[in-house]
């Protein structure tokens, strides 16, 4: 009996315990931005052709993004040692939220207003590139920012 009398108040004692426990310790990070990853691939020969196309088209894009804060950033890192079946390059891109439906098609409108281009002549394009570009994949991640 005694020690069902124990085991009764020390279950009760650290039930108490347990919430001032948790809600002292906080995790030391904080959800940042999101990052797209675009891997790609780039035949030989039309690496020029490529960072050309990154500098004018896609940089001007990505610049107009920046300006509407759509996106709060973006890079470009290269694949300095590739091994067989590696990227070339990596396409980063970071924003803090999702648009919702609506949003995105204001934007997709603003977009193609400010390249002064079509979704066909874009997709023509993009076609175009594709004889020599591949992208090998894309993934979506979340940075951590640390809690101050």
């Amino acid at each position: 009996m005694k020690s069902l009398r124990f085991a009764a108040v020390a279950a009760v004692a650290l039930a108490c315990a347990v919430p001032v426990a948790a809600s002292a310790q906080q995790v030391p990070v904080v959800p940042g931005d999101y990052v797209t990853v675009s891997m790609i691939s780039v035949d030989d020969g039309h690496d020029l052709e490529y960072i050309n196309h990154l500098a004018g088209l896609w940089r001007k894009g990505q610049d107009f993004a920046v300006k509407q804060g759509w996106i709060t950033g973006y890079e470009i890192l290269t694949n300095e040692f590739k091994r067989p079946g590696e990227p070339d390059y990596y396409l980063l891109t970071r924003f803090a939220k999702f648009a919702d439906p609506a949003e995105e098609q204001k934007r997709e409108d603003a977009y193609t207003a400010y390249m002064a281009t079509t979704n066909a002549q874009l997709e023509a394009a993009s076609a175009d590139r594709a004889k020599y570009r591949h992208q090998m994949g894309s993934e979506l991640l979340r940075s951590w920012k640390w809690r101050n």
